[in-house]
């Protein structure tokens, strides 16, 4: 296997996935509620043995789900995904005992989880985070400290049953003062707020008034959230990326259906070279994108040492380019992409997003010139005296 094609095995299983996501967990998403979490189809999930294989495959196959996914039912993508994002702390940096009590309810849909690292004056720089974590002075001996704060722009707030929360143990500290908790959503003291959101699933706000915390609920190591969450991002922000390749894929294959059979100017919109050459550039945006996206996801398998960079420069050509393709698609349907309920009304609305979260673009771009600098070595510039 190469980082640029996929053998038989892999590409029959995509197939599966399609087949499992138009059959099974299309119709669960269509009777979902906008803006709260969708437990059957978390259930179906489960069911399936898809929320398992978050825990035991790698960087490309987590890439294989979520395109796939996402080229039939993006609210069953979009749920996977929450999934891992919440989960992959535990998973990776957790305690036997946290693992033993989490994963297994994660895999069959029975919990959910989420990711808790926005706040409302620390998003794109999240190593600016304000929420306290201070030192629970009840003299018990356990090493505890009480949260007290704000998270904002929680996909899967209020509504999930824990929350992998990053807080500040170490006032001025920068990145380096930071810790990850698992808190469950019954915590004494931990409330939350729905949000109204251009989004299917659920995203909150969550308010911490002294939520106690132990040495127990500490995902790694005191002082070291910051990695984790990176850690966690390097993983998946190649995969948000497989979901806007997912997402243009789709757009494009909705537009080469339409183009071909819509009669305009005396013959199919296909025959018009303005339209061919429009559908090609998409093509091959897309495909660029997907390359880059297995490429980095392969790097990242291989434990290479350049994945920030290859993680960043996936999520950005992904992200761009579904947004270049859908909305090309959606200018090629014309008004009835426009309408209530069409697949590119849809994904109109869900491309947007993913070209803020997890790093924003220019978070993305920001990383790739810093990891380009950073090995570069410094040179003394000389020229003519």
């Amino acid at each position: 296997m190469t980082a640029f094609s996929l053998d038989p095995g892999q590409i029959a299983w995509c197939a599966e996935l399609r087949t499992l996501a138009a059959q099974h967990l299309r119709p669960l998403a269509d009777k979902g509620e906008p803006g709260h979490v969708n437990r059957p189809l978390v259930a179906e999930l489960g069911r399936l043995g898809l929320l398992s294989r978050l825990f035991t495959s790698g960087a490309l196959d987590l890439c294989l789900m979520r395109e796939s996914l996402a080229q039939v039912c993006t609210e069953a993508e979009t749920a996977l995904a929450l999934q891992g994002l919440g989960a992959h702390p535990v998973h990776a940096y957790g305690t036997a005992a946290q693992r033993e009590h989490w994963l297994p309810r994660v895999a069959d849909g029975g919990a959910v989880a989420a990711f808790a690292l926005s706040e409302p004056g620390a998003g794109s720089d999240a190593a600016a985070l304000a929420l306290r974590a201070d030192e629970d002075g009840t003299g018990t001996g356990t090493g505890g400290w009480r949260l007290t704060g704000e998270k904002c722009w929680i996909s899967n707030a209020p509504e999930a049953d824990f929350y992998t929360v990053f807080a500040r143990t170490a006032p001025d500290a920068g990145a380096r003062g930071v810790t990850a908790f698992l808190v469950p959503a019954d915590r004494p003291g931990l409330t939350g707020s729905p949000l109204d959101m251009l989004s299917p699933h659920p995203i909150g706000a969550l308010a911490f008034d002294a939520v106690p915390v132990t040495a127990d609920d500490v995902l790694g190591e005191p002082g070291q959230g910051f990695r984790v969450a990176m850690n966690t991002l390097n993983l998946f922000r190649p995969s948000v990326g497989a979901f806007a390749v997912g997402m243009a894929q789709a757009a494009l294959d909705a537009t080469l259906a339409h183009t071909a059979r819509r009669e305009a100017f005396g013959g199919p919109l296909k025959d018009l070279q303005t339209v061919a050459h429009q559908v090609a550039e998409m093509a091959l945006r897309t495909e660029a994108a997907r390359l880059m996206v297995y490429a980095a996801a392969a790097a990242y398998d291989e434990g290479a040492s350049d994945v920030p960079r290859r993680a960043a420069m996936a999520k950005l050509l992904a992200t761009e380019t579904a947004q270049y393709v859908v909305d090309a698609a959606v200018q090629l349907h014309g008004a009835r992409a426009l309408r209530r309920g069409h697949l590119l009304e849809h994904l109109y609305r869900e491309v947007r997003a993913p070209r803020i979260y997890e790093g924003a673009s220019e978070v993305q771009r920001a990383v790739i010139a810093k990891e380009l600098y950073r090995r570069t070595e410094p040179t003394r510039e000389t020229g003519p005296a």
